[in-house]
C-alpha cells in the first residue's frame, strides 16, 4: 500500500509540472532616458506561461503561506547591459536587463522579479530609434 500511496504522489509532482507551460519567450522592451536623444529596443527573453494552481476551499483554516499560488518564474538568468545612445556626458548611459535561460512555476521571488500584476503599460518609444545597435551587449 506505501508503494502505491508514493508512486501516486510521485506521478502527481511529475504531472504537475507537465501540466504548466513556462517557458522562456521572445520579448521586445523598448528603453529611454530623457537626458538622452534616443530609445534603444533590446531584444530578450522573459519568463511566460501558465502553471497549474489550486484554489482552497478552506482558506479561513490556512495560514497565509499556503494560499500563495504558483507563478511562472525564472530559474537561471543572466544580466546583459547594452549602452544607450545619444546620452550627454553626464549621464550614465547603461542599461542592464534580464535574459531568461530557464523558468520554473514557483513562489514569486521579489529580489529579482515584479510580483504585482498591474495594468498593462505602453512598451514603445516617444524619441527616435537607434536601430543599428538593437539587442546588441557590451558587458555580461
Amino acid at each position: 500500500m506505501t508503494a502505491i500511496y508514493v508512486m501516486s504522489v510521485l506521478f502527481g509532482l511529475a504531472c504537475g509540472q507537465a501540466m504548466s507551460f513556462c517557458f522562456p519567450t521572445e520579448y521586445m522592451m523598448h528603453v529611454e532616458r530623457k537626458e538622452c536623444a534616443y530609445c534603444l529596443t533590446i531584444n530578450t527573453t522573459i519568463c511566460a506561461g501558465y502553471c497549474m494552481t489550486r484554489d482552497i476551499n478552506g482558506k479561513l483554516f490556512l495560514p497565509k503561506y499556503a494560499l500563495s499560488q504558483d507563478v511562472c518564474t525564472y530559474r537561471d538568468f543572466l544580466y546583459k547591459t547594452v549602452e544607450i545612445p545619444g546620452c550627454p556626458h553626464h549621464v550614465t548611459p547603461y542599461f542592464s536587463y534580464p535574459v531568461a535561460i530557464s523558468c520554473k512555476c514557483g513562489k514569486c521571488n521579489t529580489d529579482y522579479s515584479d510580483c504585482i500584476h498591474e495594468a498593462i503599460k505602453t512598451n514603445d518609444c516617444t524619441k527616435p530609434r537607434k536601430s543599428d545597435v538593437v539587442g546588441v551587449s557590451i558587458l555580461q
